[in-house]
């Protein structure tokens, strides 16, 4: 019922930027194809070997983060959260230096939340769990049967894992490590994670007073952009919310995704908002290909694979800054995955992209298979050091404090 109401109207604004945006990006992909011969004479494929992986995925599907004020409600029942047996596997959380589980605000926060049904805000739900296992099988074919590239069992020594402290992103993971290593392992699963006030796997608002101030007032003037406003009030007419109750397009979307249906997402971005919200994960991205690409780097100090937990606020600007997003919000247990390659004669390295299994053409790259340097180099516009970040947070809010703001 809910995702019939959503296709209200196409925003002629919306339609006319999301169709140039992806005509552009189609350009680019039909360019790469037409030198792809080329290409494949200036590197020999079957001479590259796979050094490393990097996975950025979201959590599989969920309960609501917020129930609608209307008076039919989805029933969300507690057999929705039944744990499948094949996805159950031990795990431990730390901080990101080994000690202790971070206390998590959010899940707190969720926990007063009982959706009709009896189940809490934003959990993860057996549907979920079935996704994030099929995802691991996924990346076991490719890196462990296709190519032996991972072990067939875990091995903490391959394997660094990394998560927000929140549970539905630790169940997550721990799904798709079922799946990928088919709960064998050879040692403890741990699952690194950080505080909330200083956490990067997300747009930090709390913790960054620049970020803060260039989102102030978006949503606000996106609900009122021509049209929006009365699709709003069509939507919730239709679904029995009355006109009176504060409800907007995000909260409704939440609950239309959480129901397994999604629809085009036109956020509004710029460039140093972008920076803002991705550039410290993003640095972390880096430093690891740099860090397995520097012969200096010690034995042990890197490993085969790299997974992190993350969310579509996550993926969507790292997207953007990668220039492929197609402008649909991202999925629950999507990856975005970052191959890095050496070629065995000329010791060059290559950096391959995966969106959601497809192969992807960065910014900045002449094809799907991109040097190492170029791809970089693209990135370091929006990557930030986190000597760099706190500098501009905090310099912003020195500025805007002095001013009078």
């Amino acid at each position: 019922m809910i995702s019939g109401l959503f296709r209200v109207r196409l925003w002629a604004p919306v339609g006319v930027f999301t169709s140039l945006v992806h005509c552009l990006h189609q350009r680019r992909v039909a360019l790469a194809e037409l030198r792809g011969a080329d290409d494949q004479k200036a590197v020999d494929q079957s001479l590259l070997e796979l050094k490393m992986v990097q996975v950025v995925f979201r959590h599989g599907a969920r309960s609501p983060l917020k129930p609608l004020p209307q008076e039919e409600q989805v029933e969300w029942k507690p057999q929705l959260l039944e744990v499948p047996p094949q996805t159950q596997f031990d795990y431990t959380v730390t901080n990101l230096v080994g000690g202790p589980k971070p206390h998590s605000p959010f899940d707190s926060q969720y926990q007063k939340t009982t959706l009709k049904g009896g189940v809490f805000a934003g959990q993860l739900t057996k549907v979920g769990m079935q996704q994030m296992f099929a995802l691991g099988e996924r990346l076991r074919k490719k890196y462990v049967e296709d190519t032996p590239f991972l072990s067939p069992t875990f091995n903490p020594v391959e394997v660094f894992i990394r998560s927000t402290n929140i549970y539905r992103n630790l169940e997550s993971t721990r799904c798709l490590l079922a799946g990928l290593f088919q709960r064998q392992k050879e040692g403890p699963i741990v699952i690194h994670t950080d505080e909330a006030s200083s956490e990067v796997l997300y747009p930090n608002y709390q913790n960054c007073w620049s970020l803060q101030e260039r989102t102030r007032g978006r949503k606000q003037a996106a609900a009122l952009q021509p049209g929006i406003s009365e699709d709003l009030e069509t939507v919730k007419e239709g679904m029995g919310i009355a006109s009176g109750d504060r409800v907007d397009f995000l909260i409704l979307f939440d609950n239309v995704a959480a129901e397994q249906v999604g629809w085009p997402l036109h956020p509004l971005h710029a460039e140093e908002g972008l920076q803002m919200a991705v550039g410290p994960f993003l640095h972390i991205l880096e430093s690891n290909l740099l860090k397995a690409a520097d012969p200096a780097t010690p034995s042990g100090k890197t490993r085969k694979l790299y997974l992190y937990a993350a969310h579509d606020v996550t993926l969507m600007p790292l997207l953007m800054v990668l220039g492929i997003f197609d402008h649909k919000w991202p999925p629950f247990a999507v990856d975005l995955t970052m191959e890095l390659y050496q070629h065995r004669k000329s010791k060059e390295w290559f950096v391959q992209l995966y969106y959601h299994g497809e192969e992807q053409v960065p910014k900045g790259c002449p094809d799907r298979l991109c040097p190492l340097d170029k791809f970089l180099n693209a990135m370091s516009v929006y990557s930030l050091s986190p000597e760099k970040y706190h500098t501009l947070c905090s310099e912003a809010q020195v500025t805007g404090l002095g001013s009078g703001e």
